[in-house]
């Protein structure tokens, strides 16, 4: 569930939240690893003091799981939300009315795991992309369907022929009158 830097609106709901895969983190991981070996075996081989460097080895690896699991992707009935940072907090918010058009890819290895990004053109702004995520291909299309239904017209079309008719008594009032 959503942690405290959401705060929707009154009738806002949650349609869909993640984070990105945990596999993004793997290869600092592996960085980490590798520099515990290279320690250790400095310390057999060259000096003992090479094991200082087990000091600095799992840095890597945690701030690359730290990213990971602080970063949230949110859809909600009205906007869609990019949450980042470990220390500080970045959030991202787009109203869906200003959503141009998304579009989902994968690359070879998204398309066997079932993983990719979808990317969001926003009207006067910069892209909005949630990157990592599972079933890009659904989560573009609740975008697309969201977005769709975000621009429906207030009220009924009683009340807009209402309108209309007083806009029109208001012309006519204001045609009479001299300039």
């Amino acid at each position: 569930m959503t942690d405290a830097w959401l705060t929707p609106d009154p009738g806002e709901t949650v349609a869909w939240e993640a984070h990105p895969r945990l596999m993004r983190a793997v290869p600092a991981i592996l960085v980490s690893l590798a520099l515990v070996a290279t320690a250790v075996a400095g310390a057999v081989i060259v000096d003992r003091l090479a094991l200082a460097v087990l000091l600095v080895a799992p840095l890597p690896g945690a701030y690359a799981y730290l990213r990971v699991v602080n970063t949230r992707f949110v859809l909600t009935n009205r906007a869609l939300y990019r949450k980042t940072g470990i220390l500080g907090l970045d959030v991202r918010t787009v109203e869906l009315d200003r959503v141009q058009n998304s579009r989902s890819s994968q690359g070879i290895l998204g398309t066997a795991f079932g993983y990719g990004t979808v990317t969001v053109d926003v009207a006067g702004g910069s892209d909005l992309r949630y990157f990592d995520i599972y079933d890009p291909d659904e989560v573009r299309a609740d975008i697309e369907r969201l977005a769709a239904g975000s621009n429906e017209v207030p009220g009924t079309l009683a009340q807009w022929r209402e309108v209309r008719e007083e806009l029109r008594a208001i012309r006519r009032l204001l045609d009479g009158q001299p300039k």
